[in-house]
């Protein structure tokens, strides 16, 4: 629940006092929230409630946990990770360049901005958010509309709200900033606008970085071209290692039957559409043109994939998976009107042996049909 212009000045006046009892309370039972509640509003009365929204938030552990936020500004921070690397991707391009993140919030971007020498502002219409952004990190911050420009720079970061009245938005005219208006009051300054990873990107002349962290899609980014230019998939670790495979890479690749391992590209990567780029990179075959799995024969560092076994119909699946012992099975599915979960109930598997299987649509036109690569239980590439 946001704060109060109140409550975020008692958040900030009692910094010190309130991590003492944050931190004295850290062995509770947070599971019992009433008793958790209640030890908060012993110490700071009727502020208990932020205090306890404070600690909520900080939870998510995405955040330096000393920052003040709240458990929406939290939850829709970019990871630091897609931080740091959109703000490499800009200083690379336009090294010094000044910047202005016109949807601040509470400051997430600013530190990997300043890290990689680029001279940043933060805006944003909520006051209390700035108030939060303010004692989170040692930078200008201006309260002001995306949609009104109150200072001039060379690139403009912003992050449009995904969700109206809970529902997610599609539509980039439809994002709070709507994006044909966000653009055109920002014409004359290169953009990086973050959107939702299952945004229809196509109306986009200008570059597309779509970022994964530890397997899982953050964000698709639209820059312009004096930024990036073509599509990358930015292939993150919280391990440190990183992949980036651009839409210029050779994309040359071979169909081929299943070989020893079929493979799942990581998910940045699909939805960049670069996956022959990184079946070349990686020397694997494309089972078919039309569908997002690989096959090979190791699976590469930082995948997963899964040891080939047969390939059957839909029809002979379910005496297939009984004739290897299957007892749990890891459904896959790609260009099939199939429900994983209600196909699993049907198959009533009774074995042993934990397996995986790939349904997907395969062949041109007429002459496509689904089919059903058995295989063995998911397995993952050795970290390089």
């Amino acid at each position: 629940m946001p704060y109060s212009t109140e409550e975020v000045q008692f958040l900030i006046q009692h910094k010190s006092n309130i991590e003492d009892v944050l931190t004295e309370l850290g062995t509770a039972d947070k599971r019992d929230t009433m008793r958790y509640i209640s030890a908060l509003r012993s110490h700071f009365g009727s502020y208990g409630r932020a205090v306890m929204e404070l600690a909520t938030a900080r939870a998510t552990q995405k955040l330096p946990q000393h920052w003040l936020m709240d458990t929406d500004s939290a939850q829709q921070a970019t990871h630091p990770l897609v931080s740091k690397a959109r703000a490499a991707t800009i200083a690379a391009a336009l090294p010094g360049a000044r910047v202005a993140d016109v949807t601040c919030s509470i400051g997430a971007e600013m530190p990997a901005l300043a890290e990689h020498g680029l001279n940043a502002v933060g805006s944003d219409i909520d006051h209390t958010r700035l108030q939060m952004a303010r004692s989170n990190v040692n930078a200008p911050f201006i309260q002001a509309d995306a949609l009104q420009p109150c200072v001039n720079a060379e690139v403009m970061i912003a992050d449009p709200a995904r969700r109206a009245n809970g529902k997610r938005i599609w539509k980039p005219e439809d994002l709070l900033p709507p994006l044909p208006a966000l653009l055109e009051r920002w014409q004359h300054s290169a953009v990086a606008v973050k959107c939702a990873p299952g945004l229809d990107y196509s109306f986009w002349d200008g570059g597309v970085q779509v970022v994964s962290v530890d397997g899982g899609v953050k964000e698709l980014c639209l820059y312009s071209n004096n930024i990036l230019q073509g599509r990358q998939a930015l292939v993150l670790s919280s391990t440190g290692k990183m992949e980036t495979i651009n839409s210029s890479d050779p994309s040359d690749i071979e169909l081929s039957d299943a070989r020893r391992f079929i493979i799942e590209p990581d998910g940045a990567i699909i939805r960049a559409g670069l996956v022959r780029h990184f079946a070349h990179k990686a020397n694997l075959s494309m089972l078919d043109e039309h569908i997002a799995f690989l096959t090979g024969d190791h699976i590469p560092a930082g995948c997963s994939g899964f040891p080939y076994i047969e390939q059957v119909s839909l029809k002979q699946l379910k005496p297939a998976l009984k004739a290897h012992d299957c007892g749990s099975l890891e459904i896959l599915v790609r260009g099939v009107d199939v429900d994983p979960d209600q196909l699993r109930k049907k198959l009533k598997l009774r074995g042993t042996r934990p397996m995986a299987v790939v349904i997907a649509r395969v062949g041109e036109g007429k002459a496509s049909h689904a089919v059903a690569y058995i295989c063995g239980n998911r397995q993952h590439g050795a970290v390089a």
